[in-house]
């Protein structure tokens, strides 16, 4: 699938949280229609059976609840995405990589082998499909989702590259498939902000760390002697930092068209003063190889601003489609952030400074983000509102996804003339979705004795208001089943005027398309 990522550390974030956020796009020609679900440990498989690679597991038998973003329809699978379990851990699956022939000749994917003949089939590897179901109901931090992830790669291997991002209250960990069966993962550094396009990204990697402390770095365990036998290190010199983006990567004509350009204008937006963005003088243009994997911020980064960036079409520049800058050549020369085949934008929250129970927020929007609104759910709730979880192949309405995508199809043909109701239904929707999280942090906070003033400092690392190890967090959000009950009612609620405020902003461009219709007349009828 072709998605655009972002993960914000704890230090460069607005308050202190860790966010893990991405689009999941669908391939070109396809739509994919998406819910926002929880699965309690009943429905979670015991044995699993991919539906694309047929390879099947034995799960193990103590799943905890999570969150999840599955396809309504299920023929190619469950492809749950993106969700936060009991345990407060976040897991986004996957962002699909570019890689070489080099890497692929020393280490091939895990290709399912039709029955032929009487040659019986043989099954393939693991891949976005089943990542989120096979491993996080079973992690209690996002260096376990690391743990357990690659031990599934080295097992099973995989048919096709992935990066996967985990996170827990402290740490953000950034995970990338090499090959069939080899694995690289890095923490991403509290201060800054990563950017994924579609590439393989890592561009520095202690292999002595991974092989050994795994302090800020972990890998499959024979990376060390692979890369050497296959002559994967491209480094000349060499006391030079291992750089995987090189030797595992790819450095392709389309990378520049469809990858490199999406990460330019994401750090472009988010560190504007930095460097030259633009013109012959531009230290990194759209198409850069040597665009930075992590950079600081300028400012600390919102909520807003992910929804800006992962919605970018090149705002500000010759190639925004919907621009006046430029020409028709260079408004369609790279591919946009905010595409029309979206299906889902998923922005995973852990805050620090709320009780276990109410800390993990799922932002959630539906469909091409330049048209869409990002509004949040608390994720540790026994169900989710059915605007957004009964989505069906059906075309109505009366769901969350179906009106995103009917707007987006009325608003594209006629930006200028409907970006101003757009904007007006973001900026209420996102405002309303701040002010139900204060009001039930309240309640939360009433319920549970820690004060919404509670001493905290998103400065400090090690700042948590209830800090606890993972059984006792499990313990903890088992036990509040009043306090789930309050965080059920406030997503409901929430739903309610989402889908009030859509049901409005899809009557007033439907206003404006009809009334711009080619065959309408002026002349009033009498």
């Amino acid at each position: 699938m072709a998605c655009t990522t972002i993960l914000v550390g704890k230090d460069a974030s607005y308050d202190g949280s860790t966010i893990i956020a991405r689009n999941e796009d669908s391939a070109n020609g396809e739509f994919c229609p998406k819910r926002f679900v929880v699965v309690t440990p009943e429905e979670q498989p015991r044995h699993y059976r991919a539906v694309i690679s047929h390879v099947e597991i034995d799960l193990p038998d103590d799943p905890m609840r999570y969150t999840a973003v599955p396809n309504a329809d299920l023929k190619e699978g469950i492809w749950g995405e993106a969700g936060v379990n009991e345990a407060n851990v976040a897991m986004s699956a996957t962002e699909t990589l570019t890689t070489n022939e080099r890497v692929l000749g020393a280490d091939p994917f895990v290709e399912l082998v039709p029955a032929e003949g009487r040659n019986p089939e043989i099954p393939g590897g693991i891949g976005e499909e089943d990542f989120l179901t096979l491993v996080l109901p079973y992690v209690t931090t996002a260096r376990e989702g690391v743990e357990r992830l690659g031990a599934l790669l080295e097992e099973y291997g995989t048919y096709e590259m992935n990066g996967v991002a985990f996170s827990d209250v402290d740490e953000i960990w950034w995970m990338e498939t090499v090959g069939g069966h080899h694995w690289i993962a890095k923490r991403v550094p509290d201060e800054a902000y990563v950017t994924m396009p579609n590439q393989l990204g890592i561009d520095e990697f202690d292999l002595d760390d991974a092989l050994g402390e795994q302090e800020e770095h972990m890998c499959s365990a024979d990376l060390g002697e692979w890369i050497e036998r296959n002559h994967l290190d491209l480094s000349v010199e060499p006391a030079s930092p291992f750089n995987p983006r090189d030797a595992f990567g790819s450095h392709s004509d389309a990378d520049h068209v469809y990858n490199t350009p999406r990460a330019w204008w994401m750090q472009r937006f988010l560190n504007p003063y930095d460097e030259v963005w633009d013109g012959p003088d531009a230290e990194h243009k759209p198409e850069s190889n040597d665009i930075p994997w992590a950079r600081q911020p300028e400012r600390k980064v919102t909520i807003e601003d992910i929804k800006y960036v992962l919605s970018g079409h090149y705002q500000g520049t010759p190639y925004d489609p919907y621009g006046k800058l430029g020409d028709e050549r260079t408004r369609h020369m790279y591919r946009p952030i905010g595409i029309n085949r979206q299906s889902q934008l998923a922005v995973l929250q852990i805050r620090p400074y709320r009780p276990q129970v109410s800390r993990a927020i799922q932002w959630m929007a539906y469909g091409s983000n330049p048209f869409n609104t990002l509004v949040p759910f608390y994720a540790n709730v026994d169900t989710t509102p059915e605007y957004l979880a009964d989505t069906t192949t059906r075309v109505t309405t009366e769901n969350f996804y179906w009106a995103n995508r009917v707007i987006a199809a009325l608003c594209d043909g006629a930006f200028a003339d409907t970006s101003n109701a757009v904007a007006r239904y973001q900026e209420k929707t996102g405002a309303y979705g701040h002010a139900m999280l204060a009001a039930t942090d309240e309640k939360i906070a009433q319920l549970t004795g820690i004060a919404l003033d509670a001493e905290f400092d998103a400065d400090e690392t090690d700042g948590d208001v209830q800090p606890m190890d993972p059984d006792g967090i499990i313990e903890e959000i088992r036990a509040g089943a009043q306090a789930r009950g309050l965080l059920v009612a406030a997503n409901q609620e929430l739903a309610d005027k989402l889908k009030a405020d859509t049901d409005k902003l899809l009557d007033s461009v439907l206003f404006t398309r009809s009334m711009a219709m080619s065959n309408g007349f002026h002349l009033s009828d009498f």
